[in-house]
């Protein structure tokens, strides 16, 4: 299912930016992300207890990376680190890409547009991810979350201003489908288009009113749109 404005969205569009986790994959279906976070969690606490007890607080991996700079350089070099490492394991066991990415991506390079991959995640992560896969000849760029600055992630623009610029595209040629506010958020920022991907039922609603130029609820649905658009 599509809102109306996917249509117009997609065929405004020159570049089209996917979101990792959550278009492409589910990143933590085999390594599951609590896991990951307790054992992130255990690496503040051995520098900060206090902001130690805040880590185990979430299950969340990537909170606790946005925490790690209240403890200073040390805790956000090894958090990074030890998160770099957990996502490239994780996508080892992820499975397969999320249903129709694949027809996504394929519609949106045939279409004659740019297709980049801009992600909190790393960029060893999703390269990772589309070698096992073999979909990098679908991509023509990655660009994962800036090392050691968590500040630099969505919903800050600066990923997809890079992407953009990577691409040799104006930002607001692009638009970037994503599953969470944040994205759109970054999009906003940015002055491009977005198309939230609603993959659990309370989504929907969440994307729309972030400011979402359209919503879907399955990735085919954005592959037949890009290859009824082509540039």
């Amino acid at each position: 299912m599509a809102s109306n404005g996917l249509s117009a969205t997609i065929a405004a569009a020159s570049a089209v930016l996917f979101d990792f986790d959550g278009p492409i994959c589910d990143v933590f279906a085999g390594l599951p992300a609590p896991g990951v976070a307790r054992d992130l969690s255990e690496i503040v606490d051995r520098y900060d207890a206090h902001l130690g007890g805040k880590a185990r607080g979430t299950d969340d991996p990537m909170e606790i990376l946005r925490l790690a700079p209240h403890g200073g350089e040390s805790v956000i070099r090894d958090i990074e680190d030890a998160l770099t490492a957990a996502e490239v394991a994780a996508v080892k066991v992820a499975g397969a890409p999320v249903a129709g990415a694949v027809a996504a991506l394929s519609a949106a390079r045939e279409s004659g547009r740019k297709v980049a991959v801009v992600s909190n995640n790393s960029a060893g992560c999703v390269r990772e991810f589309l070698a096992q896969h073999d979909l990098t000849h679908l991509v023509h760029e990655v660009v994962g979350r800036a090392a050691y600055r968590p500040d630099l992630m969505k919903p800050a623009p600066y990923s997809l201003m890079l992407a953009a610029e990577r691409l040799s595209m104006a930002p607001q040629d692009c638009t970037l489908i994503g599953d969470s506010v944040t994205d759109i958020e970054a999009a906003r920022a940015a002055e491009a288009t977005s198309i939230g991907f609603a993959n659990k039922p309370h989504k929907g609603l969440t994307l729309a009113e972030a400011g979402a130029d359209a919503v879907v609820t399955d990735m085919t649905t954005v592959a037949d749109a890009l290859a009824s658009s082509p540039r």
